[in-house]
């Protein structure tokens, strides 16, 4: 079908929107039709001008004003591009008028969530009905959950086939967070507001077995730190990617886990966080929470974010063999997340051909894998070999 835009990014004059679109300005390919989104005109303007400050070209980009308030606008908005970015959450409180408008306009789509409760809404609820119309929705593809999607597969590829595979993944970062990512992260600990039966995860073939296990907290000598499970949605979508691709074996598990500095910072984080996600289990206090965190649309300062850093250790064990590998990069929730969101968004629109015939709600690496490893490492993102 031919569509007046290739890529629109929804919720540009958010923060994470807005480094989306100022990214992709940077960085787009010759002829890319694409388009910023969102419910101020006023706001859109100014997005705009940031984009032709970096490149007068940018003066044709679009402006499309849809709101969540009017379904209406959401459709319009997604009849009229080929793959819709996202970046409006809390996802479970936002994100489904947009996947619905997607799915019944025939538009693949991509988002930033990192939310359990909103990834089991959209394999309940949207998996068939994209499948059955050969759309790929891919969810989770910023910080949450690319590094540990992609940098299991890239590990997993310097493996021997058809051997079973122990992998687990050790996150360090240093960063600053916006409103709209801390107000994500409290609802992402609120309970659902609905029990939702996903359809069971398809069982892997030819008798293969995958498990997503809880590590110990421990000191890891050849990290030279403390590690601790770390219990996001990371782990749940590598698996999903296990139960997907044959190259991960036929016998794989996996864990993930945070990186503190020593025995004294990691049981600070566990008091901390598990309070927090305590209270955010109850509605007073969770509105409570939202209300202390900044506002959606606040975010770090430029000289923080270039402070900031990640590295994502993984150790595997196979055939005898142990291997290390990394991925890192510099501040994860906004210069490297829209990277990896402008990039896998560059790559559902532009290297479609080339993509493995999966739809339905997917993981990065189910739907894009190697194409979009490529993109990334293009880009900058590192994926090493320790």
């Amino acid at each position: 079908m031919t569509r007046a835009y290739d890529i629109t990014i929804f919720g540009a004059t958010g923060f994470t929107g807005g480094m989306t679109a100022e990214y992709l300005a940077r960085h787009a390919p010759p002829g890319l039709r694409w388009a910023i989104a969102g419910r101020s005109a006023a706001k859109l303007a100014a997005v705009k001008a940031r984009l032709v400050a970096i490149d007068a070209i940018h003066q044709g980009v679009g402006c499309v004003q849809a709101s969540l308030d009017a379904a209406d606008s959401l459709q319009q908005m997604a009849a009229r591009t080929r793959v819709l970015v996202t970046t409006v959450g809390p996802f479970i409180e936002y994100g489904e008028p947009v996947v619905r408008a997607c799915v019944e306009q025939d538009t693949d789509y991509i988002d930033s969530t990192g939310e359990p409760n909103f990834m089991q809404l959209l394999l309940a609820r949207y998996a068939g009905p994209a499948a059955e119309r050969k759309l790929r929705l891919v969810p989770s593809c910023g910080f949450d959950s690319i590094p540990a999607d992609l940098g299991a597969l890239f590990t997993v590829q310097q493996l021997p086939r058809d051997q079973p595979i122990q992998l687990s993944g050790y996150l360090s970062v240093q960063a600053q967070f916006s409103g709209g990512t801390e107000q994500s992260a409290i609802m992402s600990w609120a309970p659902p507001r609905e029990r939702l039966q996903a359809p069971a995860a398809p069982k892997p073939a030819n008798g293969r077995r995958v498990r997503l296990l809880t590590s110990k907290i421990e000191r890891r000598p050849e990290l030279e730190r403390w590690t601790a499970p770390l219990p996001t949605i990371d782990g749940s979508v590598v698996l999903r990617s296990a139960a997907s691709l044959e190259r991960y074996g036929p016998d794989f598990s996996y864990t993930h886990n945070a990186v503190h500095g020593s025995l004294g910072t990691l049981i600070a984080a566990i008091c901390v966080f598990g309070t927090l996600a305590f209270l955010a289990r109850f509605a007073a206090l969770r509105g409570l929470l939202l209300k202390l965190v900044k506002k959606s649309g606040e975010g770090p300062s430029q000289e923080q974010m270039n402070k900031s850093w990640f590295k994502l250790r993984f150790i595997a064990e196979c055939a005898g063999q142990r291997l290390q590998t990394e991925v890192s990069g510099g501040d994860p929730g906004y210069v490297e997340t829209s990277k990896m969101l402008a990039e896998s968004a560059l790559c559902l629109a532009f290297e479609r051909e080339q993509l493995p015939l999966r739809f339905g709600v997917l993981t990065p690496a189910e739907a894009m894998g190697e194409r979009l490893l490529e993109r990334l490492q293009a880009a900058g993102l590192h994926f090493r070999v320790l």
